[in-house]
């Protein structure tokens, strides 16, 4: 590790120690210290990010054409005849510099369409091993933890990290090359973070125990492709870590999240966590003043009151014979789609569970066809919180909690550490709010026909993707509306 990070970890393990001093409460001037320190901990790093960037986008396999040596042209008449060939030399150059570049957008669209297909039938995966232990609400991001889990397998090495990409269900990516899925899945933040419509939140923190020696690659690393802040904290004061840490979430999610952490174990030595938020904006809001108190029904026997938005107009859907039922596409700003997905028969939602792909929902996508039509939808509003790690193991991921786990790259002292927690909550709230209310949406009703309905009042699927790369932000089931 560096001098500078040394000094760096030292400031910050000082910081926190004068913090202990003052165990009662968070005083204004601690408070004071601890965001100029969380502002110093981002410089340093950043300034690294802007030296790395560069070489991200090399294409592995795909070199840039040599450039040919130039010389000068002598300062006489026979110049005018050197600089033809130069300049046939220059195009030449050009032309195989297009075609790589060609080549390059082609297999980067290639690989972050199959990245996306993997990340999705993985969110499946992880979908039905949290259903195995809730039957009610949920909502989780299989991009979020797809993030998290690369951004912890820069660390690992040999059986730790091939467990993870088997896991991840990332083995079959093509070409494996070193460092081919963190440069993904950089490039999928920074198209995300780019588009301020979308409404999306995401980051991500490794709290380091104090006295653990992290490596400076994986430092850099991390910060390069995943943004990753590494915070060092003492355990062994677990009510300071704790409140330093949620102080650290409360701020970064602007006070969405102000408590993840409700204990932490003093042995611990690295805890990663990784958050994200969602507000999206309808690209056709629903009216407020169509919105009613209507009947849910959760079950046969019992419903609930919730306020039932409206909406009519052209809408996307189809329905599936096999499965018995509705699928909606309800899009927001930013090129993002809700998928909505309704049984016909009460008590069939969980049963659906078991067969969720990419392939069938690409089927649905195919088979989707627009047309006028009356949409009842209840609001409702998530804050899910999972303790990943013990779901990631059902999934094959053990090694890396377990004293096997070799994380040689994260630090020397790799092989005597694993990871003790991996934690990630979601907040997602859906309501009628969006941009202004479109004027005469109701006028592309046929005023001779009845248009088809479709009522969500019972319990339901949504998946929301980002359409441009195929990626599964979130996906979720809503039981009762009325519930967290």
């Amino acid at each position: 590790m560096s001098r500078s990070t040394q000094e760096l970890l030292g400031y910050h393990c000082r910081l926190q120690d004068k913090l202990q001093e003052q165990e009662g409460s968070l005083a204004a001037e601690g408070r004071h210290s601890l965001a100029s320190a969380a502002d110093h901990m981002k410089v340093v790093p950043s300034l690294l990010l802007s030296v790395l960037l560069a070489q991200v986008w090399l294409v592995p396999g795909l070199a840039p054409s040599p450039q040919s040596p130039e010389t000068p042209a002598p300062q006489n008449q026979t110049s005018r005849v050197v600089q033809a060939p130069r300049e046939e030399e220059e195009d030449e150059q050009e032309a195989s510099e297009e075609k790589a570049s060609e080549e390059e957008k082609a297999w980067l669209m290639a690989s972050r369409q199959q990245l996306a297909k993997e990340t999705s039938n993985f969110g499946f995966s992880l979908l039905r091993k949290i259903s195995m232990r809730h039957d009610g609400n949920m909502v989780f991001s299989p991009f979020g933890m797809s993030l998290a889990m690369t951004g912890l397998m820069l660390g690992a090495t040999g059986p730790t990290e091939t467990q993870i990409k088997r896991g991840l269900h990332l083995q079959a990516l093509k070409p494996t090359k070193p460092g081919l899925l963190p440069s993904l899945f950089k490039g999928l933040r920074e198209t995300l973070s780019r588009n301020l419509e979308l409404g999306l939140t995401q980051g991500s923190f490794a709290f380091i125990h104090k006295d653990f020696d992290v490596k400076e690659t994986f430092f850099n690393l991390s910060k390069r492709y995943f943004d990753t802040e590494c915070v060092p904290m003492n355990f062994r004061n677990a009510s300071q870590a704790k409140r330093l840490m949620n102080h650290y979430i409360n701020k970064e999610t602007r006070g969405k999240i102000p408590k993840l952490f409700d204990e932490i174990n003093p042995e611990t030595k690295l805890i990663l966590v990784d958050y994200i938020l969602f507000k999206g904006k309808w690209l056709t809001p629903f009216d407020p003043v169509f919105t009613e108190v209507d009947t849910f029904h959760l079950d046969k026997y019992k419903t609930i009151k919730v306020p039932m938005m409206y909406g009519a107009g052209k809408f996307a859907s189809t329905f599936d014979k096999n499965f018995r039922c509705h699928v909606l596409k309800l899009p927001y700003q930013g090129n993002a789609t809700m998928l909505v997905v309704l049984m016909e028969k009460m008590g069939d939602h969980l049963a659906l569970e078991d067969y969720l792909t990419t392939d069938l929902v690409e089927t649905w996508l195919r088979n989707m066809k627009t047309r006028n039509m009356e949409v009842f939808f209840p609001k409702f509003k998530l804050d899910q919180k999972y303790e990943m790690h013990e779901l990631l193991r059902q999934m094959g991921i053990r090694r890396i909690f377990s004293p096997f786990a070799d994380l040689s790259e994260l630090s020397a002292t790799g092989r005597n550490l694993q990871v003790s927690r991996v934690l990630q909550r979601t907040v997602i709230e859906v309501d009628e709010r969006g941009t202004e209310a479109v004027a005469g949406i109701l006028s592309e009703i046929t005023a001779y026909s009845m248009p088809p309905v479709i009522k969500v009042d019972r319990p339901f699927h949504f998946m929301i993707y980002e359409e441009t790369s195929g990626m599964l932000l979130f996906l979720g089931r809503v039981v009762n509306p009325t519930l967290l």
